[in-house]
């Protein structure tokens, strides 16, 4: 079963902080500000992460054109990388970079399960891609 945006939210901090990241929720996110700031903010000292999180119980999810734009505004500002976290039902967290989601006529952004399931990375790739590049 899907929970509630902020439940889930609440369960990827929680998993960020399982991996020595820390983590936390903006409480100010999404429509309670003009800011461009994400679902959720985290960092390890080495790796800044920016998520906009996204959870459904259907097959397919559509994000509006202006929350990737805001994601990937802050991450300029901020310095993280801007991941798209999406929970379908019954999957685990996957994470999409926004160069990796589709576009569609309306220039919005959708993303069906299989898709997400076949391209979509999984929490330990995230926090360990800039491991993997560095020498």
């Amino acid at each position: 079963m899907v929970k509630k945006g902020s439940a889930e939210e609440r369960d990827l901090v929680h998993r960020l902080w399982d991996k020595n990241f820390a983590a936390m929720r903006a409480p100010a996110s999404g429509g309670a500000t003009k800011r461009p700031l994400p679902d959720v903010l985290a960092g390890n000292g080495d790796i800044y992460l920016a998520i906009e999180v996204k959870t459904t119980t259907k097959e397919k999810i559509y994000i509006d054109s202006p929350q990737i734009e805001a994601l990937c505004e802050f991450c300029d500002i901020f310095g993280a990388l801007p991941y798209l976290g999406i929970k379908f039902k019954y999957t685990k967290w996957l994470f999409l970079a926004p160069d990796n989601i589709e576009r569609t006529q309306s220039n919005n952004y959708r993303v069906e399960k299989e898709v997400a399931l076949k391209n979509g990375l999984e929490l330990d790739e995230i926090i360990g891609i800039d491991k993997q590049i560095k020498f």
